[in-house]
C-alpha cells in the first residue's frame, strides 16, 4: 500500500525524476529495436448485443486482438458468457462514467445514493464528459470504478488490462489519479500512451488546424500547443512502468472522427474500401514502439439506429477489420500482432529496471 501511494504522490506533484528514454516501451517488452507492435481493440462490448457480435466477428474472423466492456450496460451478461467459452479472448474494462445515448441509458453499478455526483435527472451516469467534469468528485469516480471491478470478478471475469469510456478517466488529473491508482493497486495494466506519442500528437494538431480553419482564425507557422492531456505523459508513463505495468508508446484514436461522405447512401463494400484505406493509410504513419489502435466494430440491426445514428460508422470499423486488404497490408509492412495479456507477460517477465 505504501508503494501505490508513493506513486500516486508522485503523479500528484509531478516530482518524478525522468531521465530520457532511449528505447520504446516495445524494446523494454522484448520487442526488436524498430518494431511496430499494435493492439487493434474494440471498444463497446456488451453495449448492445449489436456490440457484441461486432466484437465477436472482429477478433474471430477478423484482425482485431482485443476488447473491453462496459460493465454498467444491459448486454455484459450475453458477453460475459461468450468470454466463459472463449477464455483466451483478452477483454479488459472500458470504465464508464458517461451513458450517451438519448432513449438508451445506464446508470451507476455504485448507486445514485453512493455517487450522486455521477448522476443525472434520470439516475443515469451524465450524457457527456463536461457533465461529468462538473459535477463528480474523484472519490465518486473511484467508488464507481471500483464497482465496475467489483461486478466483473464477481461474474468470473478477470480484466486483462483498464481504459476509458469517452476518455472520462482523463478529464481531470485527479480522475487520472485513480485510474491508475486502481490498476497499480490490482496490478491491472491501463491503457496510459506515455511514450512519445507522435501519431497521436500529429492527429490532435491536424484537428486543431482542421478546426482554426473552419472558424477562420488560422495562420500559417502558428504555435499549435498539444492536447493538455498530453502534459507530463512521460513522466507518468515512467512512474507506471516502474509500479510493474506496461505503458504504451502511443494512441491511435482517430477512427470514431473520421467522416465518410454520404455514409447511409453507400453499399458496404463501398464502405470497406473507405474505412480500410483509411486504416492501412493511418496505421502505415505509426512509428516504432506499442501503440492501441482503437475502433467501434458493430453489427447494425435496424434496432440499432433506435440506440444511435452511428451504425454506418461503426460497421465501417468492422468491415475493415475483416477486408483480406488489411491483413496483407499489415503482414507486408511487419507489423506485429498483440494483445494486452501478452503485454502484460511482457512486462512481467522484463522485471523492474
Amino acid at each position: 500500500m505504501k508503494k501505490i501511494v508513493f506513486f500516486v504522490v508522485c503523479l500528484i506533484c509531478g516530482a518524478v525524476a525522468f531521465a530520457q528514454q532511449t528505447k520504446t516501451y516495445a524494446e523494454k517488452l522484448g520487442w526488436p529495436k524498430g518494431a511496430r507492435v499494435i493492439i487493434l481493440h474494440v471498444d463497446d462490448a456488451g453495449m448492445s448485443h449489436e456490440s457484441n457480435d461486432g466484437v465477436q466477428t472482429a477478433i474471430e474472423k477478423g484482425v482485431a486482438t482485443s476488447t473491453s466492456v462496459m460493465m454498467p450496460c444491459p448486454w455484459v451478461p450475453e458477453f460475459v458468457k461468450y468470454l466463459d467459452k472463449h477464455p483466451n479472448t483478452d477483454a479488459g474494462l472500458h470504465l464508464t462514467l458517461t451513458s450517451e445515448w438519448d432513449n438508451y441509458r445506464w446508470g451507476p453499478l455504485a448507486g445514485k445514493s453512493v455517487v450522486p455526483g455521477l448522476t443525472d435527472k434520470q439516475g443515469c451516469l451524465y450524457p457527456s464528459v463536461v457533465a461529468v467534469y462538473f459535477n463528480a468528485s474523484a472519490d465518486e469516480v473511484d467508488k464507481e470504478i471500483r464497482a465496475q471491478l467489483d461486478r466483473a470478478l464477481k461474474m468470473g471475469f478477470k480484466p486483462t488490462h483498464l481504459d476509458s469510456h469517452m476518455g472520462t478517466l482523463f478529464a481531470k488529473p485527479a480522475y487520472t489519479e485513480k485510474y491508475i491508482k486502481l490498476g497499480i493497486e490490482k496490478q491491472i495494466p491501463v491503457m496510459f500512451p506515455g511514450g512519445d506519442d507522435l501519431f497521436y500528437r500529429a492527429e490532435a494538431r491536424a484537428a486543431t488546424i482542421a478546426e482554426l480553419k473552419k472558424q477562420g482564425k488560422y495562420t500559417e507557422g502558428m504555435t499549435i500547443p498539444d492536447p493538455a492531456v498530453l502534459a507530463n505523459v512521460k513522466e507518468t508513463g515512467a512512474m507506471i512502468w516502474k509500479a510493474g505495468l506496461p505503458v504504451l508508446d502511443d494512441l491511435h484514436n482517430s477512427s470514431y472522427d473520421w467522416q465518410m461522405p454520404d455514409i447511409d447512401k453507400m453499399t458496404d463494400a463501398q464502405i470497406q474500401k473507405w474505412y480500410t484505406d483509411h486504416y492501412i493509410e493511418s496505421i502505415g504513419r505509426l512509428s516504432p514502439g506499442l501503440t492501441m489502435v482503437i475502433m467501434h466494430c458493430t453489427n447494425p440491426s435496424p434496432n440499432f439506429d433506435q440506440i444511435s445514428d452511428t451504425g454506418k460508422k461503426r460497421k465501417g470499423d468492422l468491415l475493415a477489420m475483416l477486408d483480406p486488404r488489411l491483413k496483407a497490408f499489415l503482414k507486408e509492412k511487419g507489423f506485429i500482432l498483440t494483445t494486452w495479456r501478452e503485454v502484460m507477460e511482457r512486462r512481467v517477465k522484463a522485471g523492474i529496471d
